[in-house]
């Protein structure tokens, strides 16, 4: 079996696993007795790691149970913490988010009439204009990375334009964590979000970065752990699991980088090389692991399933609703015409994909994209 879906999730770094275990029989951190003060020592000692790697502060750290999560509390958050300020009820966003941020911004539009603005994103996947930033707003959102291309947005710009007119900014980036060096006090975003499988960690954790103000404003209420920010009982071997992946892949980053973009470029040759009326939807600057592909004539589900036959798994951006395969919402933003997006796949490469990966890859999809077109 070849995988190709390192967007979707990493297999565990040992170091993580041995970490998680390690930190497995540790009691609650909350407690004041002896069993508890350890428990919490472990904890503060993944918090601090985060911050040492990330540019932060530990006390920014906000450890929550996935980037959804994180995403979630951040524009909701920012959303609601900013009712008295200039440009209250207003959100900017981009038409390429991830759902955990997209289907956010709909529901604050829904239920609390929030006026959203998109900035808008060229045929290469990036956001082009800025101009909706000069005026104020409540939170500005942007992934760093699209899950689907992989194009890699200017959210540096993004942070400096909104703060000129003291815009609070959400950056998603589950997909660049680990991936990318990132320093939060230097990007100056209000809040960013992260999730520990992506980059080789324990599923079940993620984290959030957030300023001590403006802070987001809490969607749930308990016993005040994380700030108050994301209150209940803390998972201390998720939280070591998440420190110890996010150490080793950024320790490895140079190197795994330099390894998966010779395979990806090796994909991705191989792939115009042999097989007609293909386009490649990733652009530069994109992320060294991200090739998304459109072979127009086919749809993205048989190509998953005949893939999936030959021990390929790889994935689509498109949604199936009622049987009706669709072109994804980010191939839509991106000008992409139905019968060309319709059949497109992603294929994701990480630490673990290989020469003989790739070779197996290259066999096999002329054919599956041949029998894809004849249907």
């Amino acid at each position: 079996m070849s995988y190709f879906d390192y967007a979707a999730t990493q297999p565990m770094r040992q170091s993580a696993i041995d970490a998680w275990v390690a930190a497995s029989g540790q009691l609650n951190a909350g407690a004041q007795y002896a069993s508890g003060r350890k428990a919490r020592s472990v904890l503060d000692d993944a918090r601090e790691t985060v911050a040492e790697l990330l540019g932060c502060e530990p006390i920014e750290v906000v450890f929550t149970a996935s980037g959804t999560e994180a995403d979630n509390i951040a524009v909701q958050g920012l959303f609601h913490a900013s009712a008295e300020q200039p440009g209250a009820g207003r959100i900017i966003s981009t038409p390429i988010e991830h759902s955990a941020v997209r289907d956010t911004v709909a529901r604050l539009e829904a239920d609390h009439g929030a006026t959203v603005d998109l900035l808008p994103v060229g045929r290469d996947g990036h956001i082009e204009d800025l101009t909706a930033l000069d005026t104020p707003a409540a939170v500005a959102t942007s992934m760093w990375a699209n899950n689907e291309t992989g194009a890699i947005q200017p959210v540096e710009d993004i942070v400096k334009r909104a703060a000129a007119v003291g815009t609070p900014v959400h950056v998603d980036a589950v997909q660049v964590v680990g991936k990318l060096p990132i320093n939060f006090h230097e990007l100056g975003a209000a809040t960013l979000a992260a999730s520990a499988h992506k980059f080789g960690g324990p599923r079940g954790i993620g984290l959030l970065l957030a300023k001590r103000t403006p802070a987001p404003r809490p969607l749930m209420f308990g016993g005040g752990q994380e700030r108050g920010i994301r209150p209940g009982t803390n998972d201390v071997a998720g939280a070591s699991g998440l420190a110890a992946a996010l150490q080793e892949s950024l320790a490895q980053l140079e190197q795994e980088s330099a390894q998966i973009l010779h395979l990806r470029n090796t994909l991705r040759e191989g792939i115009v090389a042999s097989i007609d009326d293909v386009i490649v939807n990733t652009v530069e600057p994109s992320l060294d692991t991200h090739l998304h592909v459109s072979f127009p004539g086919t749809d993205g589900d048989s190509l998953i399933m005949l893939l999936d036959q030959r021990g390929i798994e790889a994935a689509t951006g498109s949604a199936c609703h009622a049987g009706v395969n669709r072109m994804s919402h980010v191939l839509e933003a991106m000008g992409v015409a139905d019968e060309q997006g319709r059949g497109s796949l992603r294929f994701t490469l990480g630490r673990l994909t290989t020469e003989d990966d790739v070779k197996q890859l290259l066999a096999v999809l002329p054919e599956v994209v041949s029998l894809a077109r004849s249907v």
